[in-house]
C-alpha cells in the first residue's frame, strides 16, 4: 500500500503562515500521521468520551452534576474522585476524537451527512434525558422560571429568596443573584416551570429537551446550507466536544447558536427585504436570551457597513429594535441592572485574572475593574481584525465577520465559559477550511477543563 500523503488539518494558505500557525501545522501534520486520525480510531475515541459522559450523568448526584438525579436515578451515585477523572477523560477524548474526525475528513473520509446526523441525534437523545453534567446553569434557569411562573420578578428576586427544591439545586455562586438573562429566556423558563410546578426535575428536564431539539435543528440547517455538509456535521451535530458542553450542560447558548444559524442563512441570501427584517427579528430574539448575542448582530452588520448598504442596515436594526423593545418593555430597564454586576466578573484562565490580582494590590479593585472594562473591548476588536485576516479569502463576509467577532470575544472577555463558543462553532461550520479551526478546538478544550464541575468547583 502506498504511503498516505501528509496533509495538514484545516491549514490555511501557505502565504499567510506565521510562526504560531507554522508550529500548529507541524503538530497537526504529526497528528495526521498517527493512528488517531484514522476514521475508525477517531470514531472509537469519540464514542468512548460519550460513554464516560453518559455514565457521569446517569450516576448523579456526583461532583459534576446537579445535587439530585434528574429525571430518574439510573445508577448509584458516582464517588467524587471517580466523577472528576471521568469528566477529565471525557473532555480529553472528545477533543482528541474531534481532531481525529476532522483530520480523517481532511484526508478524504466522506461519511454520509445523514448518517452523521442520525448518530449525533441518537447521542443527543440519550444525553438530554440525563442529569445535566458540567454545569448547574439549568437549575438557575428553572429557578428563575419558577419565580416568574409564581408572578414574581426574576430580575429582582433571587433563587435563594425563592427557596424550596429549586433553590436547593442552584449553585452557591448564583443563589443570591437575580437573572442575568433576557426576557425571551425568562418566557421559556417560565413556560417550563408552569408545567413543572413544584417538581424542579420536570422543569429542568423540559429545558434539557428544548435545548437538545435546538441543537439538532441547528445541525440539520447547517448540513442543508453548508458548502461542505460533511464538515458541517462533524463541526456541530456529530461534534463530541459540543455534545459534552452544550447538550449535557443544557445551556441557553445552544438556542442562541440555532437562531444565529438561521440569521446567517438569511443574511447570506438576502434576496428580499423581508429577509433583512427576519434577520433583525432573529438577532432580537437571540439578544432576548442573552444580551451578548448583540455581537451576532454587529457581525452581520459589518459587511453591510463596508458596502454602505444603508437600506438593509436600517431594516435589520429597525426589526431588532422593535423586538428588543417589545421584550424588555414588560419588565422595564431594571431587567438590565443585574448585568452591571455580572460584567465585573473575571474568570480563569482569562488573562485579566492576573491583571485583577495585580491591580488589587497596586491601584485598588475599583480602578482595576474600570481599566479592565475599558481595555477588553479594545482588545476584542483588535483580535477580531487579526482573526479575520486568518480566514480564507473565499469566505462569505456575513459568515466570517460574526465568527471573527465571536471568537475574539471568547479570547478577550474577562468572563468566558466554554459554552459561550456555541455561536462561534456554528459559524465556523459554514466557513472554508482554515487554520483557526484547531485554535477553536484548543480554546474550547482549555475552557472546558477549567469550567466543567457542575457548579461545585473542582473537588475530590
Amino acid at each position: 500500500m502506498p504511503p498516505v500523503p501528509r496533509v495538514a488539518l484545516d491549514t490555511g494558505p501557505a502565504s499567510a503562515t506565521i510562526a504560531p500557525d507554522a508550529l500548529g501545522s507541524a503538530l497537526v501534520d504529526r497528528f495526521n500521521d498517527s493512528v488517531l486520525a484514522r476514521p475508525r480510531v477517531a470514531v472509537c475515541v469519540s464514542a468512548l468520551g460519550m460513554v464516560l459522559l453518559v455514565l457521569v450523568g446517569a450516576s448523579a448526584p456526583n461532583n459534576h452534576t446537579l445535587r439530585a438525579p434528574l429525571p430518574l436515578p439510573l445508577l448509584a451515585p458516582m464517588p467524587g474522585g471517580a466523577s472528576t477523572i471521568a469528566v477529565y477523560i471525557s473532555i480529553a477524548l472528545s477533543s482528541v476524537g474531534l481532531f481525529g474526525l476532522l483530520g480523517a475528513n481532511r484526508r478524504g473520509w466522506r461519511p454520509r451527512p445523514r448518517a452523521l446526523f442520525y448518530v449525533g441525534a441518537a447521542v443527543v437523545a440519550v444525553v438530554a434525558d440525563l442529569t445535566p453534567v458540567g454545569s448547574s446553569d439549568t437549575a438557575s434557569y428553572a429557578a428563575y422560571g419558577r419565580i416568574a411562573a409564581l408572578g414574581g420578578d426574576p430580575y429582582v428576586t433571587t433563587p435563594g429568596q425563592l427557596g424550596g427544591g429549586y433553590a436547593h439545586l442552584v449553585s452557591d455562586v448564583w443563589l443570591r443573584t437575580p437573572s442575568v438573562y433576557g426576557p425571551v429566556a425568562t418566557w421559556l423558563q417560565s413556560a417550563a416551570a408552569q408545567i413543572g410546578g413544584h417538581r424542579p426535575w420536570l422543569t429542568i428536564w423540559l429545558l434539557m429537551l428544548v435545548n437538545g431539539a435546538a441543537f439538532l435543528a441547528a445541525g440539520h440547517l447547517l448540513i442543508r446550507t453548508a458548502d461542505d455538509p460533511v464538515r458541517a456535521a462533524l463541526m456541530w451535530v456529530a461534534n463530541p466536544l459540543l455534545i459534552v458542553l452544550l447538550v449535557a450542560g443544557g445551556h441557553l447558548d445552544t438556542l442562541i447558536a440555532a437562531l444565529a444559524v438561521c440569521a446567517v442563512h438569511l443574511a447570506r441570501r438576502a434576496a428580499r427585504p423581508r429577509d433583512d427584517l427576519l434577520v433583525g427579528v432573529l438577532v432580537g430574539l437571540a439578544c432576548g436570551l442573552k444580551i451578548s448575542a448583540v455581537l451576532l448582530g454587529v457581525g452581520l452588520l459589518w459587511p453591510l457597513l463596508r458596502e454602505r448598504d444603508w437600506a438593509r442596515m436600517a431594516r435589520q436594526t429597525s426589526a431588532f429594535a422593535v423586538v428588543s423593545f417589545a421584550g424588555y418593555y414588560p419588565y422595564g430597564l431594571h431587567a438590565l441592572s443585574p448585568l452591571s454586576s455580572a460584567a465585573r466578573l473575571v474568570s480563569v484562565p482569562s488573562l485579566w485574572a492576573a491583571v485583577q490580582q495585580l491591580g488589587r494590590v497596586t491601584v485598588g479593585p475599583a480602578a482595576t475593574g474600570t481599566a479592565i472594562s475599558l481595555a477588553w473591548p479594545v482588545l476584542m476588536l483588535a483580535l477580531a481584525w487579526l482573526l479575520h485576516r486568518r480566514i480564507p479569502p473565499q469566505a462569505v463576509l456575513s459568515v466570517s465577520a460574526p465568527f471573527a467577532l465571536g471568537f475574539a470575544w471568547i479570547l478577550a472577555a474577562p468572563w468566558s465559559m466554554p459554552w459561550y463558543t456555541a455561536t462561534v462553532w456554528a459559524t465556523a461550520a459554514l466557513l472554508p477550511r482554515g487554520p483557526l479551526t484547531r485554535w477553536l478546538i484548543l480554546t474550547t478544550s482549555v475552557l472546558a477543563f477549567s469550567h466543567n464541575s457542575g457548579g461545585h468547583g473542582w473537588t475530590w
